[in-house]
């Protein structure tokens, strides 16, 4: 599925995106949560230990392969990745949790597109896929993105618990958000 609008055309990832949206990835959890984001002090260490396993271009690539992911990447018109959703079978634990259930793992943009709207069309992709199942969505969330929680309950969901998720040895408290199915 290809969206376009004049400036970004939104479609699936493809094996040839591995390396780019492997850089974009990391590009946008340093925007994120780097020092001109939310400026966690994750220890060097961690850090360099977390985006090596989490954004290499062979874990990418994998993802990218994987039947039961789905990957949607965003395109400006020079066809840069400039913003990106991923999806799949949920990995969250918890009691409510059933086989069968999707998550929304990632969805984010680079800094430089924000307020274009594309979060929206990405997200819009990402619920509409993953409801199509007929099983509840789960998306964990950090805790002091208070922004995205706000996003996900005007979008139905509920905080229903919580974890750590570790970067490295650091660990960031996040909340488990979970709506449930429509029958």
């Amino acid at each position: 599925m290809i969206q376009t609008s004049d400036t970004y055309a939104i479609r699936d990832a493809r094996p040839a995106d591995a390396a780019p949206l492997a850089a974009l990835k990391l590009i946008c959890f340093r925007e994120t949560f780097g020092p001109t984001g939310f400026a966690i002090p994750y220890p060097p260490a961690d850090l360099a230990l977390f985006e090596a396993r989490s954004y290499s271009e062979a874990t990418v690539a994998t993802e990218i392969a994987d039947p039961t992911h789905r990957t949607w990447v965003v395109e400006d018109g020079a066809g840069e990745l400039v913003a990106y959703a991923h999806v799949g079978p949920s990995k969250l634990v918890h009691p409510e949790r059933a086989e069968g259930d999707g998550e929304l793992y990632q969805l984010y943009l680079r800094r430089s597109v924000q307020g274009a709207g594309l979060g929206k069309r990405l997200l819009d992709l990402s619920l509409d896929h993953l409801a199509a199942t007929g099983r509840a969505i789960w998306i964990g969330v950090w805790s002091g993105n208070v922004r995205a929680q706000h996003v996900y309950e005007g979008r139905g969901f509920k905080t229903v618990g919580g974890y750590q998720f570790a970067v490295g040895e650091w660990l960031d408290d996040e909340f488990i958000m979970l709506r449930r199915a429509t029958v």
